[in-house]
């Protein structure tokens, strides 16, 4: 099993995350193997296990905490990109938003490239989903207020610039 590490986001202020990948062992590897992967990947550490308990028997405020947070930060982003001219409904569920970035007369691969590359924010082009997602990006909205607030005044100052 390899852990493979992703960092994205606007630049200086990144998120990590990752992920885990399965690869064929050697049959020598026997049984030893097949235990580290038993136990790495089909049962949650203890620790695991005792933090979920505790968050099932009192984490009920945490959980309304974070969805009026999630809940202020997916309007704060919808609101700001379609201020900034890239059309987008209000999502009812996920973190991310799906973006229309037709306005600024590219595809989706070049206008995350351009946006990466002169305004520093990484988002993911729409053509990742396949070819139907063309002319949109998703945008997540699974950081702090600060980092979307920033986030959008880069875009905005990137579609005004670009807008046809």
């Amino acid at each position: 099993i390899a852990t493979v590490y992703h960092t994205c986001g606007i630049s200086g202020m990144e998120k990590k995350s990752r992920r885990e990948k399965k690869a064929p062992l050697p049959a020598m590897q026997g049984q030893g193997a097949r235990e580290l992967i038993s136990n790495g990947i089909m049962c949650a550490p203890t620790i695991s296990q005792y933090a979920a308990i505790e968050a099932l028997k009192n984490g009920d405020d945490d959980i309304e905490y974070m969805r009026g947070e999630y809940d202020g930060r997916r309007r704060l982003t919808v609101d700001g990109l379609n201020r900034a001219g890239l059309k987008c409904s209000l999502p009812q569920g996920a973190f991310y938003v799906f973006a229309d970035i037709t306005c600024c007369g590219m595809g989706s691969d070049e206008f995350c490239e351009k946006l990466l590359k002169e305004a520093g924010v990484a988002i993911v082009p729409g053509t990742a989903f396949g070819s139907c997602g063309e002319g949109y990006a998703r945008i997540s909205y699974a950081y702090s207020a600060a980092h979307i607030k920033e986030a959008l005044r880069r875009i905005s100052a990137f579609t005004a610039e670009h807008k046809k």
